[in-house]
């Protein structure tokens, strides 16, 4: 028998870490942690530990004999009380039946007293006594009615609260409510003290405590809440059931260190493919079951740019994954990476990936991270390593096994039975859907047509959809989803709540917009004497005006951080707009006013904002990968800009039908809607205003003939290079690059 760690033999008997060590405790041995070693003679000490359970099943039965106690008096009771709702059934019908003799006697004594009037009139002979003993007998009947009404006089005599809770500017009608007494009794008291007011006045603390005290009554002042205050409920409320729920892992390190290429072998799909440059361009958030257990990612960017969004991923993470290239060491951000998780103060695990390339080194690994204060478990740390190749699956499942051990110690629990609260992801401006958040659920449960409030804009939950593509009614705590219903997108990494009600949850959005525009309008920076002589140098700087249009949130703050990083002597980068979307013709506007320059990320500008820009001379460049815009623009701020090659829009043509041929793929049913489409041209496929893939020309035909070219106004069949995945209404926009010679 050899020495072996906690997880293991705890795994050998099918027991959990932290029960083995509890066990061991109370056999008398003491541990650090799930990861200590434990030798032969104690493994055997723990065997026997195993053998004895102690006696659970005399307690057992001794906690069963009350129980069946308890039984019989709750029967004994259920029998008194059927008995006693048989007497009150009988009671209540013996107190139906009085009311109705009583109505006989009296419409029998009605019509008596009916019969004398007329033969007193007859008698008479005179209409007017007639009318009179009429009106008499009426009056009589409302008199021999009235006492059978209880209910308003009853009110007078209830008892007063002992105390209340109270606000300023409550009227004297709420009061009389509370105290059940009449307005105008309180109305004449307050009369008696000198004070006067009417029923819906609103009334000062003063006058509030006067009446209480006239009363007897104690008044408590009611803490208002500020409903705008989103962090508040994000406390667990007190003696709540908590439940166990999946860790939320966060992968980070270099830029192609393979971190969406193991994310994409954990939960089986190809993500890299579609991401411009093999590189992700923005957060995506994934669940993923190992070991009969839910796991939730989320894939940080490995762009040096998108510090903001790593660091917001490591905000709502319970474990942090590094990896890093075997082949390559480590790097800058792989630095950055740590830094961040250590802020969060979150446990880290080392993944040392590409160790199937020949020249991987993971010893080199280890070392370099030991500067970084992550010293393996070999080496007498508490660093987990685990070395990985993503391209071919090896070791993927101890590396999950890892997280999960590691979650276990931390014991991550949430409560599920409350409102749902949780932070943004990502959030995007979708065409047909409006605005588009994803959600990562924290605490609570969030439910299909829950009010909400996120950030400082407020909405209905309209569709939930999980990362899979499927709808669903609820998510639990660690669940990431996207939802719609929103009144516009917020900003990414704000935080969400559900409220109890649409009313309040649209008053607490209000107030939150409200304050949001008062600290936009108060951002601007104010001249004292700390900063007078940085702004009078600023006015010898030259500054370039930019506005930034991207698909997500996430995007646009992130390009918009990275510009501002720029370092040129005597040049500043100035953004004057941020925002998801189209490039529309309000961004062109507002460029001609500001003289700024648009660069649109993902996005394309729509026909009438190209018409807008082109008469106005505005310059707008479009990217696909983050590093092309950073590289472009620093390069114009130094004056190094030689552009060899200007893009040319040819034409543009909408998708009308789709055919599928089993042998040479999708063909699009096209209509050229705006100048021409020629064999030659490179394409672009857009759907909603953003570019989905970006190729060459497959085939162009008109009808079975293979063509040149297509002009405007007529129909075409177009075959896109390597791309399959057409839809109708997406927009086909052919162009070619023209030099232009440098003046």
């Amino acid at each position: 028998m050899t020495a072996k760690r906690i997880y293991e033999f705890a795994k050998e008997n099918d027991m959990t870490s932290k029960a083995m060590l509890e066990l061991a405790k109370d056999a008398g041995l003491e541990f650090g942690s799930h990861m200590s070693s434990i030798s032969p003679e104690e493994q055997t000490t723990l065997k026997k530990a195993m053998a004895n359970p102690g006696k659970s099943k005399q307690e057992q039965k001794s906690t069963q004999k009350p129980r069946q106690e308890k039984g019989q008096g709750q029967s004994a009771s259920k029998g008194d009380q059927k008995r006693q709702n048989q007497n009150d059934r009988r009671q209540g019908n013996q107190a139906k039946d009085k009311p109705k003799n009583n109505k006989r006697r009296n419409k029998s004594g009605n019509n008596q007293a009916t019969q004398q009037g007329n033969q007193d009139s007859n008698q008479e002979g005179g209409r007017r006594r007639n009318r009179r003993n009429r009106r008499r007998n009426r009056n009589q009947n409302r008199n021999h009615n009235q006492p059978q009404s209880k209910g308003i006089t009853q009110r007078k005599y209830k008892d007063l609260p002992e105390s209340f809770e109270y606000s300023e500017g409550m009227n004297i009608q709420d009061i009389a409510k509370i105290f059940h007494r009449d307005a105008t009794e309180i109305i004449k008291r307050l009369m008696m003290l000198g004070v006067m007011a009417n029923q819906n006045q609103a009334l000062s603390k003063d006058i509030i405590e006067l009446i209480a005290m006239e009363y007897g009554v104690e008044a408590i002042e009611k803490v208002e809440i500020d409903v705008s205050d989103l962090e508040q409920y994000f406390e667990a409320p007190e003696g709540a059931e908590v439940t166990s729920r999946p860790p939320v892992v966060t992968i980070m390190g270099h830029v192609d260190h393979g971190k969406t290429t193991l994310l994409d072998q954990l939960r089986h799909t190809r993500v890299t493919e579609g991401e411009a440059g093999g590189i992700t361009q923005h957060i995506g958030a994934y669940q993923v079951e190992a070991s009969g257990q839910m796991i939730t990612f989320l894939d940080t960017p490995g762009h040096e740019a998108f510090t903001t969004m790593r660091a917001r991923g490591a905000d709502v993470t319970d474990i942090a994954i590094i990896v890093v290239a075997a082949d390559d060491g480590v790097m800058p951000q792989t630095v950055e990476a740590i830094s961040h998780a250590k802020a969060a103060n979150v446990p880290i695990i080392v993944a040392i990936n590409k160790i199937d390339k020949p020249e991987a080194n993971p010893d080199r690994i280890k070392n370099e991270m030991t500067e970084h204060e992550l010293i393996p478990e070999e080496w007498g740390g508490d660093t987990i390593f685990v070395e990985i190749s993503a391209k071919n699956n090896t070791n993927i499942d101890e590396l999950l096994e890892m997280v999960l051990l590691v979650a276990e110690v931390q014991e991550l629990t949430a409560v599920a039975d409350r409102l749902a609260v949780g932070s943004v992801i990502e959030a995007r401006l979708d065409k047909g859907q409006g605005a588009t958040a994803t959600l990562l659920v924290q605490e609570g449960t969030l439910n299909v047509g829950d009010p909400i409030v996120v950030g400082n804009t407020y909405g209905r939950v309209r569709t939930m959809v999980n990362d899979q593509g499927r709808r669903i009614r609820e998510a639990g705590p660690a669940t990431p989803v996207e939802i719609t219903g929103l009144n516009d997108a917020p900003q990414a990494g704000d935080l969400f709540v559900v409220y109890e009600d649409e009313k309040t949850a649209r008053q607490a959005g209000e107030e939150r917009a409200k304050q949001a525009l008062l600290e936009a309008r108060n951002a601007s920076q104010k001249v004292t004497l700390d900063n007078l002589f940085e702004t009078l140098q600023e006015g010898e700087l030259k500054s370039v005006n930019v506005i930034i249009k991207a698909d997500v949130q996430g995007s646009a703050e992130a390009l918009s951080a990275s510009l501002q990083k720029i370092d040129v002597e005597g040049v500043k980068v100035n953004i004057v707009h941020s925002a998801v979307g189209a490039i529309n013709e309000s961004d062109i506007s507002l460029a001609a006013a500001s003289g700024a320059i648009v660069i649109g990320f993902n996005v394309r500008p729509t026909p009438q904002a190209r018409q807008e820009a082109e008469a106005e001379e505005i310059d707008i460049r479009q990217y696909r990968v983050i590093y092309d815009a950073i590289d472009e623009v620093e390069t114009a701020m130094k004056g190094l800009l030689d552009p060899e090659f200007k893009e040319e829009v040819q034409g543009q043509a909408i998708v009308r039908e789709t055919f599928t041929v089993s042998k040479l793929g999708t063909i699009a049913g096209s209509f050229v809607t705006d100048g021409y489409i020629a064999r030659s041209s490179q394409v672009r496929l857009i759907r909603d205003n953003i570019v989905i893939y970006e190729g060459d020309l497959k085939s162009l035909r008109r009808f079975q003939d293979d063509v040149r070219e297509v002009t405007k106004g007529f129909e075409c069949g177009i075959m896109i290079e390597g791309y399959n995945d057409i839809k109708i209404d997406d927009v086909i926009e052919a162009f070619h690059m023209v030099e232009v010679k440098p003046s």
